[in-house]
């Protein structure tokens, strides 16, 4: 995405709907959209005292627990085999070029040392350590992006107002106090972008638990996406919120979706802006460690996914859940490893890319780099493909091993004849135009 497309990218990242207008991103924010659209695929993380449970991050929520007999588990964390160095390294090695993980989730466990609650991983376990500090500067050093997930709601803290759910935790609803707990929630954001470096982005979760309310909630999202910009102009804030944008979002997230599928059922009514896309889904089943789930998608299946959200030019991040013992799941490591295999020798047809020519079809999808059309064909039963594009093709070969690939116009469009019928995950054409 350089040069000549310069002018186009500007246009695609700039937000969509009217009300996003009020937002004015500065140039540091304009260049950080662009680096991220660029990356093409992350590592989702979510980590915290749940996973010594092995029942999933919504647990607590699910069990209908105590949440003081819940917190009770903090004692007894100690994630031995943690290793920041191990995971950054076999993350990168995949060819992911950004961590996302879990600072705080819907358990209010905070995995930093926040002065703003002792219900975090240094006051509160024997561990004693600072798992975001450790992480970030690993990133840091091996040049992968840091980026925070951070939980709107909160099933512990009783100035937290109820949503729709954690009533079963036995929180007392009448103490609730909205100004104390977004003042907590800004003061802890505050920690994360001023003593953890460069955060790429803050990704915000749980604006949904106040989508029935009778009378609209004020999350006052304003006023909290002006403090992140303020403070680390370049961090990029996104929402998991299933609603259309909001003024200060430079990210859309799509959850188990690639953008305009709507097959989680998360996203319905909701138009593709042109801010930087991102699919979030996990490797199994759950988001957060389950002992029970190991129905693992094959790596084929995962680098289908991401040359599908590539074709739409979105992100995939993708979830690992940890172990309660510090460690990736060795299936999600064989996973990552075959992912970055497949990078290596196919990466250029994803990485800095853009939705390509042509949108998604049943044979499967484009994408584009500068004069390079990427054709990827992941279900074709014959050796032709009819393309309708109008643009000249210079050239046109299978990038696996140079091959050459036979071009002819058409009134409908340029006609490839491939030297065999495809097959395998992915098979990709390279097509130079003018």
């Amino acid at each position: 995405m350089k040069s000549r497309l310069s002018i186009v990218l500007f246009c695609i990242l700039l937000p969509l709907n009217a009300a996003a207008q009020d937002y004015v991103p500065t140039d540091e924010n304009l260049k950080a959209r662009r680096e991220f659209s660029d990356m093409k695929f992350g590592i989702f993380l979510h980590w915290g005292i749940y996973s010594m449970f092995g029942q999933g991050e919504w647990y607590l929520h699910n069990a209908g627990l105590d949440h003081k007999e819940y917190a009770k588990a903090a004692a007894g964390f100690y994630p031995a085999l943690f290793d920041a160095k191990a995971w950054v390294t076999a993350i990168k090695d995949a060819g992911a070029k950004y961590i996302t993980i879990t600072s705080r989730h819907h358990d209010g466990f905070s995995m930093w040392n926040t002065a703003q609650s002792d219900y975090n991983i240094v006051k509160s376990t024997p561990f004693r350590r600072d798992i975001l500090k450790e992480l970030a500067d690993e990133c840091h050093r091996q040049g992968i992006m840091i980026n925070f997930y951070y939980s709107h709601l909160d099933w512990t803290r009783e100035d937290y107002p109820w949503g729709r759910t954690g009533h079963g935790t036995h929180r007392d609803s009448t103490k609730a106090d909205w100004p104390k707990y977004y003042r907590f929630m800004n003061n802890q954001l505050t920690e994360l972008l001023t003593q953890y470096g460069r955060i790429g982005a803050i990704w915000f979760d749980g604006f949904w638990d106040h989508d029935h309310d009778s009378v609209p909630f004020d999350w006052q999202l304003g006023p909290q996406y002006e403090l992140i910009h303020r403070l680390q102009p370049s961090c990029l804030v996104g929402n998991n919120h299933h609603v259309e944008i909001h003024p200060g979002e430079d990210i859309q997230i799509f959850e188990r979706d690639v953008p305009g599928e709507n097959k989680a059922g998360y996203s319905e009514g909701v138009s593709i802006s042109r801010l930087p896309l991102e699919t979030c889904q996990t490797m199994n089943g759950m988001w957060g460690y389950k002992i029970t789930d190991q129905n693992y998608k094959t790596a084929s299946e995962l680098i289908r996914l991401l040359v599908r959200t590539s074709g739409k030019g979105a992100n995939l991040l993708l979830n690992i859940g940890p172990q309660p013992s510090g460690e990736l799941p060795a299936t999600a490591l064989s996973r990552l490893r075959e992912i970055g295999d497949w990078l290596r020798q196919y990466g250029e047809s994803i990485y800095g890319t853009m939705a390509g020519d042509v949108g998604a079809q049943p044979w499967g999808v484009t994408t584009r780099k500068g004069n390079d059309l990427y054709v990827h064909i992941l279900d074709l039963k014959e050796n032709t493909l009819l393309l309708p594009i109008t643009c000249k093709v210079k050239e046109a070969k299978v990038l696996a091993d140079g091959r050459p690939v036979r071009v002819r116009r058409t009134k409908a469009g340029v006609l490839l004849t491939l030297p065999e019928v495809p097959s395998g995950t992915d098979y990709i054409l390279k097509l130079t135009t003018k």
